[in-house]
């Protein structure tokens, strides 16, 4: 392919980034706009601490198998599939913990082979993206629309196998909250419906940003090895 095709290719990749954004992105001022309720925190602080939670929950799920670890210096939650465990960032102050607890564990019981897949595929697909533009960088690589495409094809399965696993966990995990604070019976059964409704509320923005942040670092890949093949 020539400059000017890359060029245009660019400019598509630009314009898909624009337009995703106006749909689907959200700033994070909305969103911690509704996941910061002091009522509804002073609430959550009632519920057993964030490891408690987790087991109860995973006990729930019939999977207590899974090893939980707290990690004061983490600002994300994350399940790790390969080695079966649960990492709780330091979230007691929140109401949202509850989901975002809740969250994790759905994750862990998943389908395992699923898991793995996405977890080696994803850090393959990584390594080709950062292998094929330093080749490229260096201008020594052959056949550019080959492994183009080969990186278009492999951001789409990226993306089609997270965003399922992230939204099915994030789709569930406000059932299992409502669930587990019914049995707990800590708070009344309107306070639950609201922290429910504030759930509903955080998710309407979450899944949307979820998606359109997996989808524009796919979408940005592909536009950066673009970038680099017209300028070299």
């Amino acid at each position: 392919m020539n400059k000017m095709e890359f060029g245009i290719i660019i400019v598509f990749l630009v314009c898909v980034i624009v337009v995703l954004r106006i749909l689907f992105g959200s700033s994070k001022k909305q969103i911690e706009a509704i996941a910061k309720d002091e009522t509804l925190d002073e609430l959550a602080k009632k519920y057993p601490s964030n490891v408690e939670m987790c087991k109860e929950y995973l006990k729930m799920l019939h999977n207590e198998t899974v090893t939980v670890e707290e990690d004061k210096n983490a600002t994300n939650s994350l399940y790790i599939a390969i080695s079966n465990k649960i990492i709780i960032a330091d979230v007691k102050e929140s109401f949202t913990r509850i989901q975002t607890i809740a969250h994790e564990c759905l994750h862990s019981i998943q389908e395992r082979k699923i898991l793995l897949f996405n977890f080696i595929y994803s850090n393959v697909y990584i390594i080709y993206f950062l292998a094929i533009s330093l080749l490229k960088l260096f201008n020594i690589l052959p056949y550019e629309m080959m492994y183009l495409t080969i990186l278009i094809v492999g951001g789409f399965i990226y993306y089609f196998v997270r965003s399922y696993l992230e939204n099915d966990a994030m789709i569930k995990a406000r059932f299992l909250a409502k669930e587990y604070m019914e049995n707990k019976k800590i708070s009344s059964q309107e306070e639950i419906n609201k922290i429910v409704h504030h759930f509903d509320k955080l998710n309407d923005i979450g899944i949307k940003s979820v998606n359109y942040a997996l989808l524009f670092n796919v979408v940005l890949e592909i536009l950066i090895y673009c970038v680099i093949c017209m300028i070299r």
